[in-house]
């Protein structure tokens, strides 16, 4: 016998089994109107009433529905009244400019747009052939009350197109099958513990990589999600607080808002012994590791993937040999990018790259058959990120082009962020190289200082890096910055970092 895997499947167990359940608390702070508290029972009526309106509109199965919108209840319905029932779901990077998201709009071929009410000039500015507001437009959306038409699923089918970010080319389209996004679902929802007893805050932006999976994940196990428009540190504590969050998922980022809200905390920190974070997008510095574990108490679990890949490959957690060591070592040991997930295998070529099998992994670049032979060749996906696989976990050491090459030594950016990170006064750091006459490239160390830790200046900070590293190792040079440049989900932009030092050059290397 053979049932086809659909995403449909997590909402289906909720209602059938959860139906009086609390499914979303919705984000109160917002320029549409809140939703409030739904049910499971409600989430599901929505998500029927959403797919039937795109019935009467006359999108057909495999077409493709853009939503462009910061974290909310109607995204996340979206999720399920869109693919559910055999569309593809298009999210889209809120803070991408217009020229951006025309471009994806237009090179998915959406039929429809759906937009945040805080970006409502797109309707003008993006041709769609139906642009709907958010909130303003709810019942175009979510007022049919007819059945939608049934869909007999395809797990073959393309569920998602998530673009990824560019950098020297136009964002590519990750087409990512039913399939795809189910097994990552439960993988990444059982190794991570999901039940029932868990209530999931959204501090991830949904449209990143489908919020890992877990606007799934959560649902089919009839967990609560709360919904965080606006990722602010005293906030995720007010909200872990207030609802009772026992886990949430996050960039480097959004783990260094959470301890700068802890720092004016008043009283216990919320979630104590009881929230576990997961953490990816980039190698946290252990003592951020050490930070989260010991100030706030929470579990800290670090997990390693792509767009691309669904994106769970890999995940560190704490595991019973780990027991008997002592902090500082458990915290290296939870920096490294974790051992593979069940079902994926992994390996390193001969140039270093850390290359994954895996059915999470993409079907395609949507529209871009040259793009997907390159990632897929010979069977495996090509991450383009540098590693070391040992015992079982591995460690990412960069990304390929991110390796520094200082008088013929290779310098990982990480390690060097790393020492830096463990002094006290710095608050985020990013390591580049540029351009050197005399060592080809110059390790660069570009530092946001702490303004409530005491000063330190160059010199200070390139001796705590001796203290740690070898000294080829160390940065030559340090610029101070009020802030770094940054993806929507907390990713250093160091491709824009490195852009000013190497304008006018016809190699990105030197």
């Amino acid at each position: 016998m053979f049932y086809p895997l659909t995403v449909m499947d997590f909402l289906d167990r909720a209602v059938t089994v959860y139906p009086d359940r609390v499914a979303v608390i919705d984000e109160p702070d917002q320029p549409a109107e809140s939703w409030g508290e739904i049910t499971y029972a409600e989430l599901g009526r929505r998500a029927r009433a959403q797919a039937a309106s795109l019935d009467e509109m006359g999108v057909p199965v495999g077409g493709r529905v853009a939503v462009v919108s910061q974290n909310s209840a109607r995204l996340l319905t979206s999720f399920f009244g869109v693919s559910g029932w055999g569309r593809v779901l298009v999210p889209v990077n809120f803070r991408l400019a217009t020229a951006e998201i025309r471009y994806i709009v237009e090179h998915s071929g959406a039929e429809v747009l759906m937009v945040d009410p805080a970006l409502r000039h797109l309707v003008d500015e993006v041709d769609c052939k139906r642009t709907f507001v958010l909130g303003e437009d709810d019942d175009a959306i979510w007022g049919s009350t007819a059945e939608p038409q049934p869909w007999a699923g395809d797990e073959g089918a393309t569920a998602t197109i998530n673009y990824t970010s560019g950098t020297t080319a136009r964002p590519k389209g990750v087409q990512l099958t039913h399939r795809n996004n189910w097994l990552n679902a439960t993988v990444f929802g059982w190794q991570a513990s999901v039940s029932d007893r868990d209530v999931y805050l959204h501090t991830l932006p949904m449209f990143h990589a489908n919020g890992w999976g877990h606007p799934f994940a959560a649902t089919g196990m009839g967990a609560t999600h709360v919904v965080l428009r606006q990722v602010d540190g005293t906030e995720i504590l007010k909200r872990i607080e207030q609802h009772g969050v026992t886990y949430l998922c996050a960039a480097p980022a959004v783990v260094t808002a959470a301890l700068d809200g802890a720092k004016t905390w008043d009283g216990e920190i919320p979630g104590r012994d009881r929230v576990r974070i997961i953490v990816a997008g980039a190698p946290p510095p252990t003592r951020t590791i050490e930070r989260v574990r010991e100030e706030l108490g929470w579990e800290f679990i670090q997990i390693y993937g792509l767009t691309e890949t669904a994106p769970l490959l890999t995940m560190a957690r704490m595991r019973a040999e780990w027991d008997d060591l002592d902090p500082h070592q458990q915290a290296v040991n939870l920096g490294r990018a974790g051992a593979p997930v069940i079902g994926v295998r992994m390996k390193i070529d001969d140039e270093g790259e850390v290359l994954a099998q895996s059915n999470h992994n993409l079907e395609a670049y949507w529209d871009n058959p040259e793009a997907t032979a390159e990632a897929q060749a010979d069977n495996w996906f090509h991450t383009g990120d540098g590693g070391t696989f040992e015992d079982g976990y591995i460690a990412i050491a960069d990304r390929k082009k991110d390796v520094i090459i200082t008088g013929g030594e290779n310098v990982s950016s990480i390690e060097v962020e790393d020492a830096l990170s463990s002094h006290p006064s710095v608050r985020e750091v990013a390591v580049i190289g540029i351009p050197d006459e005399k060592w080809g490239e110059l390790v660069t160390a570009l530092v946001v200082l702490d303004p409530d830790a005491e000063p330190v200046d160059e010199a200070g900070l390139i001796a705590h890096c001796r203290q740690h590293l070898a000294g080829y190792k160390c940065p030559k040079k340090i610029e101070f910055r009020d802030e770094l440049a940054r993806t929507a989900t907390g990713k250093l932009q160091k491709f824009k970092l490195r852009q000013p030092y190497w304008e006018g050059r016809d190699r990105q290397v030197n």
